[in-house]
């Protein structure tokens, strides 16, 4: 069976939860770039390389990641990475515009050091952007498949900003739209879970093309009225945090 990694690296391009994963970040990078494309990008944790795509819109981005077999994706897809440990990162301080950090962050312990690398990578005025797992009434089996070490909640996260001395700008919920259907899914899977055996492609293999047409059609609904609405309730957590010294 596929590790979660290959899984990954098969669904990113058409999967509909990527494609409204990247609906909801790019306006984010965009009104943070405020019109330039020359940004110096860390991808911390940027398992295939893929969204250093997207990131390199905005400038120069590099990634890196502890996994052997993500370094490798990412070299073969001819991106920037290079293997590292997010708490220990071999960059110097104030190096970059931009750190993100895209639901990796829930996988990570300790993950309060991470942060504060992160903001230790941003000169003063760059940005940590951070996408994270939401609340534990949604853990499944993609948290076992990726050994999830906590959910968080608003309030997690934005202690987890101002730990590392960032000024928290942001923390929103995304693809609140999924949630009623996540959370019977992921209680089916944890009731379930003594009578079968694990699967690690129960989440991200891609659905049949008219189901996954639809689901993508309805979270970049999303996105695009999360420009202007907060939802109350989501799978995951954007936070965007300011470094100001």
């Amino acid at each position: 069976m596929s590790d979660p990694l290959e899984l990954t690296s098969r669904a990113e391009a058409t999967h509909f939860w990527f494609r409204g994963f990247r609906e909801f970040v790019t306006p984010v990078i965009s009104d943070l770039s405020a019109g330039r494309r020359d940004l110096r990008i860390i991808d911390c944790g940027c398992g295939t390389g893929h969204n250093l795509r997207l990131l390199s819109t905005f400038g120069r981005a590099v990634g890196f990641d502890l996994n052997d077999g993500g370094v490798k994706m990412a070299h073969a897809a001819g991106a920037a990475v290079v293997r590292a440990d997010a708490a220990h990162v071999p960059f110097a301080s104030g190096a970059f515009d931009l750190a993100t950090s895209f639901d990796v962050m829930q996988c990570l312990e300790p993950d309060a050091a991470v942060v504060r690398e992160m903001a230790r990578l941003v000169r003063p005025g760059g940005a940590v952007v951070v996408t994270m797992a939401a609340l534990e009434m949604l853990r499944g089996d993609h948290s076992v498949s990726w050994r999830e070490v906590r959910r968080y909640t608003p309030a997690m996260a934005r202690e987890l900003f101002m730990q590392a001395g960032l000024r928290v700008e942001r923390v929103s919920f995304l693809f609140g739209t999924l949630f009623p259907l996540l959370l019977t899914i992921r209680l089916a899977q944890r009731a379930l879970r003594p009578f079968r055996a694990h699967r690690h492609d129960t989440d991200i293999s891609v659905p049949s093309a008219p189901v996954n047409a639809l689901l993508t059609a309805l979270v970049t609904a999303e996105a695009r009225a999360a420009r202007y609405v907060a939802l109350p309730v989501g799978s995951s957590l954007l936070v965007v945090g300011k470094k100001l010294s």
